[in-house]
């Protein structure tokens, strides 16, 4: 299965035209949200996602988002950047994720709850880092839909996915089966498609924290703890949060500052 994926990897077609009109703009410090409105407003999928997301109890804006000039002056476009490098993504891997238990909505939401917490906690963290982590927690389970797809073709749905029910460490399950977690295949499709450097560091080495380079390391850790907190198989339950606040605790985080995150999420979920 590993070479399967590897293969399906190097064939990847190209992201959008507008994927990178977007984030050449966002790149330019002369770059203007309508100037960035515009060429959003190009692509109707990701006009209706991108309202889709401003509008959903996650974000809890006190009005209804009717534009795309509205949402992007709220998000603001860094955040803008990663929401449609998201939406241009999932839309092009075309999502099937029934393996892990779950439907392609539940694994878009669950996507942005680990981004979304990431923003609340490390914005208290260390704020320098945000940009990278938020997109990074945002795109971190994309290698999941070619995990699930390798398990569906190769008839082993029913087995992995009793596994996956009550697994505590998902990436364990994916080796088992695979020969690699969604890490390791996650940081191959953005390295393939050139993505920043320690964005993709950072992803390769959240389910392997210890070898992680020390540049990259407080990286991984903050990926892997967020994705433990909202896992696939139960996100934020007290089990996950409980597992979680327990990496925060022995890696020196202040585990106050992570409940609060963690409690502000809960209350929009």
């Amino acid at each position: 299965m590993l070479e399967n994926i590897t293969e399906r990897i190097k064939t990847l077609p190209p992201l959008p035209k507008s994927f990178h009109e977007i984030n050449s703009i966002c790149g330019n410090e002369n770059g203007t949200i309508n100037q960035l409105a515009k060429v959003i407003e190009t692509d109707p999928m990701l006009v209706a996602n991108l309202l889709k997301v401003a509008n959903s109890p996650l974000y809890s804006f006190r009005r209804e988002i009717r534009s795309v000039l509205q949402a992007i002056s709220l998000f603001g476009m860094s955040t803008t950047r990663a929401l449609t490098t998201d939406i241009s993504i999932k839309k092009l891997l075309n999502v099937d994720i029934e393996p892990y238990g779950i439907i392609p909505e539940d694994f878009v939401q669950i996507s942005a709850l680990q981004s979304r917490l990431m923003r609340e906690w490390y914005t208290k963290v260390d704020s320098k880092k945000l940009d990278i982590l938020f997109l990074s927690a945002l795109l971190q389970e994309t290698g999941k839909i070619l995990i699930a797809d390798e398990i569906v073709k190769e008839d082993e749905v029913i087995p992995f996915k009793s596994e996956i029910e009550t697994a505590i460490n998902i990436a364990q399950v994916e080796k088992s089966f695979v020969g690699v977690t969604t890490a390791d295949i996650t940081s191959k499709i953005f390295e393939h498609w050139g993505f920043d450097e320690t964005m993709v560091e950072a992803i390769a080495y959240a389910d392997n924290v210890e070898a992680a380079p020390e540049h990259i390391r407080d990286y991984s850790i903050a990926l892997k703890i967020v994705k433990t907190a909202v896992p696939m198989n139960g996100p934020l339950t007290e089990r996950s949060v409980t597992i979680a606040l327990s990496l925060v605790e022995k890696e020196g985080f202040d585990t106050g500052v992570f409940a609060d995150a963690v409690e502000k999420i809960i209350e929009n979920f």
